[in-house]
């Protein structure tokens, strides 16, 4: 087998050679040199350089040869050093480099796998609460309380809207329609969508923002990560009478959104760790509803989008997160030929 495959990768090379040494007996001939003996030996000599020649690189390949041919039981073995030639050699530096990026592949895909696997697992647990709870209600004798019963269903509306954000972030590109959008507009719109929230734990939003403020953005994305702010914000507020603060200033010549509550703040030792999936921390552990991926969601869709996200928090005075508008390669994946408008400017000839 190593021999065959030696011939075939040689082959081209004794036909040159078998070609060459009949073109210069030709030449030889027609310049009148006609002594056979001579070139008999020739042919002869020529042929015992070209099987030397092959013979010791075959020799020198063989090791080659018998790693290519054989059956690797594992990866590594197969990219062992044992080059001979400096082909060879390079052979062996691309398969490492190709296999290294063939790990990483293959463990990003793998975290992925598991992230959605765990996600569901925990969302499908928590699901059950809201339905058995609706169940109940639906079992009490008289007219059912449509109020109590429309929180479930919202709360199961939130958790549907996590799912499928965390499904579709991973083809973010394919699902992005990039535009300007009047920040004011769509801030209330979020806060009438959870004003059932708003009600229910006796928490009132108050909305400060010029309708100057103009931005650029995927308004289905920013949609979710302005609802998973509001959402922690009020769920994590346990007094009655509080407000939730959102508000829009100027920043270095950009929109800066800020969304502050007066709830119970996130523990200092939590805070670097809110945005890493799947990540409770002791506030989650006080609701038993959290599953550490809404912040973790809003991250990954802030950095897409090309927007930068802060969260600053201080224990029992409460938690503001910020979402800054600054330009963006999002921008230009929209393809948004608008080249008048910056993302996210906040200057005077906006």
């Amino acid at each position: 087998m190593n021999i065959r495959l030696f011939m075939k990768e040689h082959m081209a090379y004794v036909l040159f050679q078998f070609i060459l040494v009949l073109f210069i007996m030709s030449l030889y001939w027609l310049d009148g040199f006609r002594n056979i003996d001579t070139a008999i030996y020739s042919v002869v000599i020529s042929t015992m350089l070209i099987l030397s020649f092959l013979v010791g690189r075959y020799v020198k390949r063989y090791s080659f040869y018998q790693k290519i041919l054989s059956q690797p039981i594992e990866m590594e073995a197969a990219l062992q050093h044992n080059a001979k030639s400096p082909e060879q050699e390079q052979v062996e530096i691309f398969s490492q480099s190709l296999y290294r990026l063939y790990q990483n592949e293959v463990q990003a895909l793998y975290a992925n796998q598991n992230r959605h696997l765990q996600f569901m697992n925990q969302w499908v647990h928590q699901m059950k609460t809201p339905l058995s709870v609706a169940e109940l209600l639906l079992q009490e004798e008289g007219e059912v309380n449509k109020k109590s019963l429309q929180e479930e269903i919202d709360r199961l509306k939130r958790g549907l809207d996590s799912v499928l954000i965390n499904a579709r972030i991973d083809t973010f590109e394919q699902d992005m329609q990039v535009e300007q959008v009047q920040l004011k507009q769509l801030v209330s719109e979020v806060v009438s969508e959870h004003k059932r929230l708003f009600i229910t734990h006796h928490v009132y939003p108050v909305i400060t923002i010029d309708e100057k403020y103009v931005i650029t953005t995927d308004v289905k994305w920013l949609r979710f990560v302005l609802g998973q702010f509001v959402t922690n914000a009020v769920k994590y507020t346990f007094e009655e009478g509080k407000k939730v603060f959102i508000e829009a200033s100027c920043q270095n010549g950009y929109v800066l959104l800020a969304v502050r509550d007066e709830g119970i703040g996130i523990p200092s030792a939590d805070l670097p760790r809110v945005t890493k999936a799947f990540f409770t921390g002791e506030n989650g552990r006080k609701t038993g509803e959290s599953t550490g991926m809404g912040l973790y969601l809003a991250k990954e869709i802030c950095e897409k989008l090309g927007h930068e996200l802060t969260i600053e928090s201080e224990p029992k005075i409460g938690t503001k997160v910020s979402v800054l508008f600054k330009n963006q390669d999002a921008v230009k994946r929209g393809e948004l030929v608008d080249a008048d408008i910056e993302n996210g400017r906040c200057d005077e000839s906006l």
